[in-house]
């Protein structure tokens, strides 16, 4: 009987050892709450839900729940209130927040790439000036659509973001000019053949990156309070994402993250001609941070002379806005696996 006893203990204890030594970052309790921009998500944020849906979150001991917002300003603002801990946001609502409220964010991953475009669905009228005072499909005024719409108008059509009127449509840009309710938008490059397959002929106006060559997309960010509190889980969550970000550039991995990208709400087809596209555009970043200091400077210096800093109000600098170490460490710890 004593023999029983001792030998069932023993398993015990080896059975809980066993447990600690294979999961050690839930063992710790830090779970993070990441919000991927859109209902349904935008094409970027499929990152998060292969690092989820593929286990790589689990792999590197990430407790992550994805907890979709309708876009990433309302996201970033969660953040600041401590509702979430990690957000995707727009790299301009970020610089501005950080110089006009004070807000305590960092950016610990970013993706340098924006694929923002004004196009039309009607091709008689596809220029410059024949936006002027047309209804124009953003997420909502002052979020990334409506930002990046700032700087194109302002930069490659020489106009105020007061001389068109803008409706705030969420991700849902794209079915509200497949619906006929708009023939202007703001738009992803995922965005164009999905309108053009329901039989709506798309004419790109300005891109973003013609009218602003330094501009950058998106950089996941926390409080820098959250991240001294919960930075191991920070970690792991990151080389979550870099793990996912390489498992997508494997060209045998497409059928399988084209399935997950249907999250979005296209087509096996269209996610996967998506993907591709993406993928040759350099959306996302696997092989760094994504935070280049020159172009964030750069951005930085543009987001001044657009009016998106306050008067008086002082820009961050690119210490105060990047937290490089979170990748480093992260990518360190998919390296030795």
């Amino acid at each position: 009987m004593l023999r029983k006893i001792i030998a069932t203990a023993v398993s015990l204890a080896i059975a809980a050892l066993a447990g600690a030594v294979s999961t050690p970052a839930s063992a710790e309790g830090q779970k993070l709450v990441l919000a991927p921009p859109g209902v349904p998500p935008i094409f970027i944020s499929i990152v998060t839900f292969v690092a989820r849906d593929q286990g790589f979150f689990k792999k590197y001991g990430a407790d992550v729940e994805l907890r979709q917002f309708d876009n990433g300003t309302a996201a970033a603002r969660a953040v600041v209130s401590g509702d979430l801990d990690v957000s995707m946001s727009s790299t301009a609502l970020v610089v501005s927040q950080i110089a006009n409220a004070g807000v305590n964010l960092v950016g610990i991953y970013g993706f340098s790439r924006p694929d923002f475009q004004v196009g039309t669905t009607d091709g008689a009228k596809a220029t410059c000036a024949d936006i002027k005072g047309q209804q124009v499909g953003v997420d909502t005024p002052g979020g990334a659509r409506s930002i990046a719409l700032k700087q194109i108008l302002a930069s490659g059509c020489h106009m105020s973001i007061d001389d068109v009127q803008q409706v705030a449509l969420g991700s849902n840009t794209s079915q509200a000019m497949i619906a006929g309710q708009i023939k202007y938008g703001l738009l992803h490059l995922d965005d164009v053949p999905e309108i053009e397959a329901h039989g709506k002929k798309v004419t790109v106006i300005k891109t973003l990156l013609e009218s602003n060559p330094s501009a950058h997309n998106l950089i996941i960010v926390a409080r820098k309070d959250r991240i001294a509190e919960k930075r191991d889980a920070f970690v792991r969550m990151v080389a979550g994402l870099i793990a996912a970000t390489r498992f997508m550039a494997d060209p045998k991995n497409e059928e399988r993250v084209a399935t997950i990208a249907e999250v979005t709400g296209r087509t096996h087809a269209l996610a996967l001609d998506a993907l591709r596209g993406y993928l040759k555009y350099g959306l996302w970043s696997p092989s760094d941070d994504g935070m280049n200091q020159k172009q964030l400077e750069g951005y930085i210096e543009q987001q001044v002379k657009a009016g998106n800093i306050k008067e008086g109000k002082a820009p961050p600098t690119y210490a105060q806005l990047v937290d490089p170490t979170i990748w480093r460490d992260a990518n360190a710890l998919v390296a030795k696996q």
